[in-house]
């Protein structure tokens, strides 16, 4: 009689499986479910409120248009962070891609100021993973200071390279040739006709349609595309695989034959350069040139709407939008569209709290009551909100929603911890 065997690869072999995420994930069909309720409650408030612009197809193309450099800042904080690396760095990063790139536009054309943007902000990247994997420096420390360091240098470098060209001076670049533009012929007139009717959802689904397929920047749609493809890659390839068990386990990772400092390093460079492309669209397609400051803590923005949507490309993707629409709303009928949406947060909050009543947390439940209370008073109690209310929105917005979706986060487990080479051994 034999008795089984277990080899010491048996027993102390690490295999590469993704870690059991701690909390409940929404499944497809009940996100879909939650994104048409909320877009139901919005359709409602605007009946109500008779605001039409909060949905029309103009206030949907300048939502997308802002939430892209946000999706791509947001995109570049994944790829390093699945790979174990804290990219605080995000905002210096777009800071380079905003200024090289326009350096470029102007001299050789948009389409290589594209390719400069990104290659700045991958140097940028570089530096951190220098930093970070091979000197092993504190994460936080290293981003910040990337974000110090590029706020300097571009400073130091736009009046050397934009005073005395035709309208460049020691902030602002001159002007870059467009990247163009494209609206499908048929469908954005259906659309737009079939928002202005106004009728209830199906007129702002019309105008949410109508926004992604009206005067769309060819840089818009390669940043859209660029949502799963990240996916795909990082999911649904060996090359992904290897990367993300290097934010779970580097040390299991390494026992296995993965080299993780090589794929550490091009994690932060891609997701350098993704901050970088950020950068140029912000300076080639928001606006035809550079200007300092033009990032307006986007990078930070990024990484708030990274964490929003737990680390994944999806929730990612509606994150910027979110954020991206409450930063539209500074440009388009602010003050009106904010005292409207005012009426759509009561609303939520009071879905809020009946969720949390079904749950039994009943604390939780009066305390949403109470604050739904509170902001659907100040709804019907004023007009209009302060113009400092409505610049303040996407910041606002931003804190809020991190705090609501925390318990439910689940980031890489070695993310932002140190790893030498040799630890698997």
């Amino acid at each position: 009689m034999t008795t089984p065997q277990t080899t010491a690869t048996d027993v102390n072999q690490p295999t590469l499986q993704p870690a059991a995420p701690t909390g409940r994930r929404l499944s497809l069909p009940v996100l879909l479910l939650v994104i048409a309720g909320a877009l139901a409650l919005t359709s409602l408030v605007r009946v109500i409120t008779g605001a039409d612009g909060i949905t029309n197809v103009s206030q949907m193309s300048t939502a997308l248009q802002l939430a892209v450099p946000i999706g791509l800042a947001g995109l570049g904080g994944l790829w390093a962070e699945r790979a174990g690396v804290v990219n605080i760095g995000l905002e210096g990063m777009m800071i380079l891609g905003t200024w090289f790139g326009a350096w470029a536009g102007f001299q050789w054309g948009p389409w290589s100021g594209v390719l400069v943007g990104i290659i700045g902000g991958a140097l940028g990247g570089l530096l951190h993973a220098i930093v970070t994997v091979t000197f092993n420096v504190n994460h936080i420390v290293s981003g910040v200071a990337i974000n110090i360091l590029a706020l300097g240098a571009t400073r130091y470098l736009a009046p050397l390279a934009f005073e005395g060209e035709p309208g460049g001076s020691a902030k602002q670049s001159p002007a870059v040739d467009s990247l163009g533009h494209f609206t499908v012929p048929g469908l954005s007139d259906a659309l737009s006709d079939l928002n202005d009717k106004g009728w209830f959802l199906v007129s702002d689904i019309a105008g949410l349609l109508g926004g992604l397929v009206t005067n769309v920047s060819w840089l818009t749609l390669i940043a859209v595309a660029l949502v799963p493809a990240t996916w795909w890659i990082l999911w649904r390839t060996p090359f992904g695989l290897r990367l993300r068990s290097c934010g779970e386990n580097p040390v299991a990772a390494e026992s296995l034959g993965v080299n993780v400092y090589k794929y550490k390093y091009l994690a932060v460079i891609i997701s350098g350069g993704l901050a970088g492309l950020g950068g140029v669209f912000l300076s080639i397609v928001a606006n035809p040139f550079y200007l300092e400051g033009q990032t307006s803590g986007r990078g930070y923005i990024g990484l708030a709407a990274m964490i929003f949507g737990n680390w994944m490309p999806g929730g990612l993707a509606i994150g910027a939008g979110l954020f991206g629409y409450t930063d539209s709303l500074n440009l388009r009928g602010g003050s009106a569209n904010v005292h409207a949406l005012l009426l759509l947060g009561a609303l939520l909050l009071l879905a809020g709290a009946i969720w949390f009543a079904v749950r039994k947390a009943y604390v939780k439940a009066v305390v949403t009551v109470v604050v739904g209370a509170l902001v659907f008073a100040w709804y019907a109690g004023t007009d209009e909100v302060p113009n400092q209310v409505v610049s303040a929105t996407p910041y606002v917005v931003t804190l809020v929603v991190l705090a609501l979706s925390a318990q439910r986060l689940r980031m890489p487990k070695a993310d932002g911890l140190p790893y030498r080479k040799g630890q698997g051994k």
